[in-house]
């Protein structure tokens, strides 16, 4: 399968044609953004990282039921993937107070959720990316009634699994964000699970080890998307 002309670049990838019909070429990029795109810089080889940590999350969803774009890893940053028609949402699952939620609910960091918290959001980044309902979903076309039920029912398993998962690494996955699409009439799994979009904690010390670092100025960025990915690989070998 070969790299064929280019398509679309966002924030994190670019993706490419293949010379085979709706199978794209996802190329990860080192750049960071945070701030809805007001802070920029670059973290060192983590489109490696994260094509990587995709791969892997991916192919232990797949194992479990969870249908996705993944077909493989073509390079050190490449995957090949399904093309899906995306819906406009993000689910956000969250287990632990971080990010956003603390500042809307005034409660404090780590605060932990004995159940997942799903938050549907906007994706639109003229918009900041706003909190939205099913509701509001529904109104906006983004998806009929039991698209959107259906995606908070993967997001619920997709939480289940990976927080089993990232714990085998003594991992706490705090909160993440997924994207889906259409694959003729079947929900399905898109975009990408990192560090990106993730928050991980180490499960002893509460130290951060995602984007967070970037964010925030918290120095060692780069180190700690290579210890989340060392980690995966020592615990899933």
């Amino acid at each position: 399968m070969q790299k064929g002309e280019f398509v679309y670049e966002g924030k994190a990838k670019r993706i490419y044609r293949t010379e085979q019909e709706n199978v794209f070429w996802m190329e990860f990029k080192d750049d960071a953004t945070a701030q809805n795109g007001l802070k920029r810089g670059t973290i060192g080889d983590k489109g490696i990282v994260n094509a990587e940590v995709t791969r892997r999350v991916f192919q232990y969803l797949q194992s479990h039921g969870i249908p996705t774009h993944l077909r493989e890893q073509v390079g050190e940053r490449d995957l090949l993937v399904d093309g899906l028609a995306m819906l406009k949402l993000e689910v956000v699952m969250r287990n632990v107070a971080a990010g956003s939620l603390v500042k809307r609910l005034g409660i404090e960091e780590g605060r932990t959720f004995a159940e997942g918290i799903v938050e549907l959001y906007l994706k639109d980044d003229d918009l900041g990316d706003p909190l939205i309902n099913d509701d509001h979903a529904l109104a906006l076309g983004l998806a009929t009634a039991e698209e959107i039920a259906a995606v908070k029912a993967l997001g619920r398993k997709v939480n289940s699994l990976l927080q089993a998962y990232f714990l085998a690494a003594d991992l706490v996955l705090v909160d993440f964000k997924l994207e889906f699409g259409r694959r003729g009439n079947e929900i399905v799994l898109g975009d990408e699970v990192t560090p990106d979009t993730c928050r991980l904690w180490d499960r002893e010390t509460r130290q951060k080890l995602d984007k967070d670092r970037f964010r925030q100025d918290l120095g060692g960025v780069e180190e700690a998307y290579q210890e989340v990915l060392r980690r995966l690989v020592a615990s899933h070998a």
